[in-house]
């Protein structure tokens, strides 16, 4: 098992993690098999995409539309932290990715990269657990 951690600055900030997995897998014994792929926390996601300015303005543009920044969430009755937004994304968007290798080389599509979008309301250190499945 490895970790990736990132401090992030929030507010929809999205990350391309791709070269960081790439090097664990190249670095581990293992040659073919499986990387799982998990952000610790909840308000933050794991996904692929073409990781452009275009597409990273759509996705934020996007998300905005399904579960906006200032609408009101009965998760601030609870906390008061103002990111009931955050935690709606994220389980939409999900906390893990499979992502397979072979010969030592992560398997994507010639657009295609890992990223980490945080979506909560202030910067944190997030902790991605990288976990090598031999197939």
């Amino acid at each position: 098992m490895a970790e990736i951690n990132i401090s992030t600055k929030g507010f929809n900030e999205v990350i391309n993690i791709t070269e960081k997995v790439a090097e664990i897998v190249k670095n581990s014994k293992i040659k073919d098999g499986v990387a799982i792929l998990f952000v610790v926390g909840a308000t933050a996601t794991i996904t692929s995409i073409e990781y452009e300015s275009g597409l990273v303005k759509d996705i934020k543009e996007t998300l905005e539309e399904i579960a906006p920044m200032n609408k009101d969430y009965h998760h601030e009755e609870a906390w008061h932290d103002g990111n009931g937004y955050a935690h709606i994304r994220a389980s939409l968007m999900k906390p893990s990715l499979s992502v397979p290798f072979e010969n030592g080389e992560i398997s994507l599509g010639t657009w295609q990269q890992i990223v980490l979008i945080d979506f909560d309301n202030k910067p944190r250190n997030r902790k991605v657990i990288v976990k090598l499945l031999k197939c």
